[in-house]
């Protein structure tokens, strides 16, 4: 078995970051329980299960791209910040890391993490709005540690693609969140949502938790000095340094069989980050090393599958196995595909699809019932039934080397197959052909026969399923004039040093 987790995971030195403190007990971690989640509803009842049950001297740490605090955490229940609130008057210890994120004019979400911010500080928690990073980069992670004192085998981290903020808590009917943010108008007043996050008990949490302390501890300024940020922070009233973190509980023992490896991706930046000072690329050598082993499918839930660079590896992982297989769901539009921010985002997927164009490849999008499409937004990679991902990195260039973000990795045949067997019920709406030819004639039929119904002007009974073939919108040539330089430096940034540029490695 050792040798298993060897051929799928990475050694130590192949990180290619001796200066982090996640590998100080080796690059894997044995003995964990780990439990998909699909859905934001699913993942957000879940944690308020977990949260209701802290008491005085227990610990909360969370990292976010994006925060609401008056997103509900179930229907007509208490929403996330006035939970964190509770907690953070009767004791419990609330430590958060938010980006600071750029203007909301620029559809981003400062506003939004700058009062969930204030509004944690205001009640003796410590919020830290973090703009440590690559300039134009994002602090992308998604993580949250429960920590219990005096009793670590009730500890739990959640990781994964789903926020705490708007939008995400739909479920398996996909009819939207009550709780919107902008979005294209094609995906209506709700925009259905599929996400995905894990549950994760045993060693593997004290990794996790050593990703938020590293953070936590960079010495470098939380934002650029200049006269404008300091004031902003100054008027919102966020603290400009972080007080020092208490001391470490143990980590938890063990808790199942599940073997786990933490990725993580820093961009290379001036001044580094003390424990990634050249960069960590783990989450991109992780995929490639997977890739290497890919025999008979890779299935891939991904929000943009931008870029040249990650295609390639998987076009090189088709070329290497003539029975590989390679089924990808993605959103039908981009979040925003206005006439300026569409073309840009369509060009980057379209050379890859164009990269990967094969028949032994399907790309494809996802609708409820009523036929509006759901944003797929989930992160999520199964190679052959034996290694997965869940996190927060995307298949971009923007997410392999440039944003930060933290996956796990799992070596698990049973719970592989099982997450399989979950999503494609729910994308086919009937029981799956698990082998993975079958499974891929499957999916191309339903999608086939729901694209014939539309075509035939749906007269017949809607067939079952939810699954469309994806054909973006092309971008014109002279769109492509403005888009690419657009795609290439705004939308799928490159944050590796020159020389692994030139190689196109990591």
């Amino acid at each position: 078995m050792a040798s298993d987790r060897e051929q799928w995971f990475l050694a130590p030195a192949e990180r290619g970051n001796p200066a982090t403190d996640i590998d100080l007990d080796g690059s894997w971690i044995e003995g964990n329980q780990v439990r998909p989640l699909i859905h934001g509803a699913t993942y957000f009842r879940q944690l308020y299960l977990e949260l209701g049950d802290l008491k005085s001297g227990d610990r909360v740490y969370f990292t976010d791209w994006r925060g609401d605090p008056d997103q509900a955490l179930y229907e007509d229940g208490p929403s996330i910040g006035q939970v964190l609130a509770d907690l953070a008057r009767n004791g419990v210890e609330v430590r958060a890391l938010l980006w600071r994120s750029h203007s909301d004019y620029l559809n981003f979400n400062a506003e939004e993490n700058q009062r969930f911010g204030t509004e944690l500080n205001e009640v003796g928690a410590e919020a830290l709005l973090d703009q440590r990073v690559r300039r134009l980069a994002s602090h992308h992670q998604k993580l949250f540690v429960i920590r219990h004192r005096g009793d670590p085998a009730r500890d739990v981290a959640f990781v994964g693609g789903i926020d705490l903020s708007h939008q995400r808590r739909d479920d398996a009917r996909h009819r939207g969140d009550p709780q919107q943010a902008p979005m294209d108008r094609r995906y209506g007043g709700r925009a259905p949502w599929h996400d995905v996050a894990l549950e994760v008990r045993g060693p593997a949490v004290g990794d996790l938790l050593r990703c938020f302390v590293e953070r936590w501890d960079d010495p470098h300024p939380l934002d650029r000095r200049t006269p404008y940020r300091m004031l902003v922070q100054r008027l919102a009233r966020m603290p400009r340094h972080p007080s020092k973190l208490p001391e470490a509980f143990p980590d938890p023992p063990a808790a199942g069989p599940h073997v786990v490896q933490v990725l993580r991706t820093y961009a290379h930046k001036h001044p580094g980050y003390p424990f990634a000072p050249k960069g960590e690329y783990s989450v991109a050598r992780a995929y490639l090393k997977a890739f290497s082993q890919a025999r008979r499918l890779i299935y891939i839930e991904d929000q943009y599958l931008w870029s040249r660079t990650v295609a390639r590896r998987l076009r090189e992982a088709l070329d290497r196995s003539a029975d590989l297989r390679i089924v990808i769901v993605v959103p039908r539009y981009p979040d925003a595909d206005d006439s300026l921010s569409g073309p840009p985002a369509r060009y980057g997927q379209l050379e890859a699809m164009n990269l990967l164009r094969s028949d032994r490849v399907g790309v494809y999008n996802v609708e409820n019932a009523e036929g509006v499409p759901i944003y797929l937004h989930a992160k999520v990679c199964i190679v052959d039934d034996v290694w997965f991902t869940v996190g927060s990195a995307n298949f971009n260039r923007r997410s392999w080397t440039n944003d930060s973000e933290l996956t796990c990795a799992v070596l698990d045949p049973e719970l592989a197959r099982s997450l399989r067997a979950e999503l494609w019920t729910e994308h086919l709406g009937t029981s799956p052909e698990l082998d993975p030819v079958g499974g891929f004639e499957q999916f191309a039929a339903a999608a086939r026969a729901l694209d014939g119904w539309y075509a035939n002007g749906c007269v017949e009974p809607r067939p079952p399923g939810r699954l469309r073939c994806h054909q973006p919108q092309p971008v014109s040539r002279r769109q492509a004039l403005w888009a690419r330089p657009l795609y290439l430096h705004l939308y799928d940034p490159d944050g590796r040093p020159r020389a692994l540029r030139r190689r196109d490695a990591f």
